[in-house]
């Protein structure tokens, strides 16, 4: 009985995964990345692209179903199967490359479209180029849309600026409430000083009147 719920639990398992279990860390960004690959050819100036992006698709496929079999040990290559996953890797990372390199010249040209573009297809590192990102579209408001990424980092950027004013009134409430300390301490330092000074000025003329008292009894015993 535990056999057959073992083996129900792998099958579910098995057929819920959306990649191959072996090297998952390598191939889950192959396997997850594949769809961004293809739409490459529907981007400006990567069309001349489309046999090399047709292949790497073919041969993703080939890779996936590969390493599906041995996950169910239909095959024992684990080797094979790693060194085919490196070079796909190589290959992606050639396709984000172009992906950057076209983002770039876009940018420099002032290509609003296939900067665009490029920024929705997934393979820019826009966390990387958010500045760049951001500058190129306040340069080119009217002629960019604000749906999906820039749309957040214009969110982003009110959240921030909402934040950082709530932390500067704190500051500065703060600072008042700490000018406001100062200044009656200050106040009060001023008071006791005053009421020194007075105290200091009484007592002065109170010796002036002692002394002026001695010396005119001290002059009427002279006569």
């Amino acid at each position: 009985m535990y056999k057959i719920i073992l083996s129900m639990l792998l099958l579910f398992v098995a057929l819920e995964a959306k990649n191959p279990y072996p090297f998952a860390a390598l191939g889950d960004v192959i396997y997850d990345n594949a769809d961004k690959v293809q739409k490459l050819q529907n981007i400006d100036g990567f069309s001349i692209y489309n046999d090399k992006i047709q292949k790497y698709l073919r041969d993703v496929k080939r890779a996936k179903e590969e390493g599906f079999a041995l996950e169910a040990g239909k095959k024992k290559d684990k080797k094979a199967y790693l060194n085919r996953l490196r070079t796909l890797a190589k290959e992606y990372d050639l396709f984000r490359r172009s992906v950057e390199v076209s983002f770039e010249e876009a940018v420099k040209n002032k290509n609003v479209k296939l900067v665009e573009q490029l920024i929705n297809s997934g393979l820019l590192d826009t966390d990387r180029y958010k500045k760049e990102i951001l500058d190129f579209y306040f340069d080119h408001v009217g002629e960019m849309s604000t749906e999906g990424l820039i749309q957040s980092y214009l969110d982003d950027d009110a959240k921030l600026r909402k934040k950082r004013a709530a932390q500067r009134k704190r500051y500065l409430s703060k600072k008042q409430r700490e000018l406001e300390r100062i200044k009656r301490i200050r106040k009060k330092d001023k008071l006791e000083q005053e009421r020194l000074e007075k105290q200091l000025q009484q007592e002065l003329i109170q010796k002036k009147k002692e002394i002026q008292a001695y010396q005119k009894k001290e002059l009427s015993k002279t006569r």
